[in-house]
């Protein structure tokens, strides 16, 4: 249930209003409103719809796009996997879904707080160049909007519950994207 109260939805989306199982009690997952890799996935199978009913290109055709974008795509999936790979050594759980038993501050995450998400940002950066899509480009506005305010913000919340002040520490040492 989104409370409308102070902030409104995009407040309840943010804060992660509503995030109670059926008798009250708080879950121990993040409440995200999807799924990381179904918002990717939607924006990609979206991107490449609209491509093939109204391609818009944006690249010069001499460019080497399909090279540029592969390697956008690559650094994007060796960014997830580094920061899978950190989650599984420190015991935690990757989905959204699961409870989170640690925070993560080794391999990418000394860096950034999201390193999953900036590989889904660079993996649909470099999809959109290596097919030359204006339409994937236009898609990461709103892939960006639905990750800030309906996963992040309700991650950090959560984690702010859950952890405290080993999070806020965490929070105050490493950026959220950069």
């Amino acid at each position: 249930m989104l409370e409308f109260e102070r902030g409104g939805v995009l407040d309840a989306l943010r804060t992660g209003g509503g995030m109670s199982d059926a008798n009250g009690n708080e879950r121990d997952t993040s409440g995200a409103v999807i799924r990381p890799p179904i918002a990717w996935a939607l924006a990609v199978l979206v991107g490449l719809a609209l491509d093939w009913l109204y391609p818009l290109r944006f690249l010069a055709l001499e460019m080497p796009a399909g090279a540029l974008g592969g390697i956008l795509f690559l650094a994007g999936l060796a960014l997830l996997v580094w920061a899978a790979t950190s989650f599984r050594r420190a015991g935690t759980q990757i989905p959204t879904t699961q409870p989170t038993t640690a925070i993560v501050d080794q391999g990418p995450y000394r860096f950034t707080r999201n390193p999953i998400y900036l590989g889904m940002f660079f993996g649909l950066i470099g999809l959109a160049v290596a097919v030359n899509s204006l339409w994937l480009l236009v898609l990461l506005l709103p892939f960006y909007v639905v990750i800030r305010y309906g996963v992040v913000a309700r991650e950090e919340a959560y984690l702010d519950r859950k952890f405290g002040e080993v999070y806020r520490a965490y929070r105050a040492r490493v950026g959220r994207w950069l």
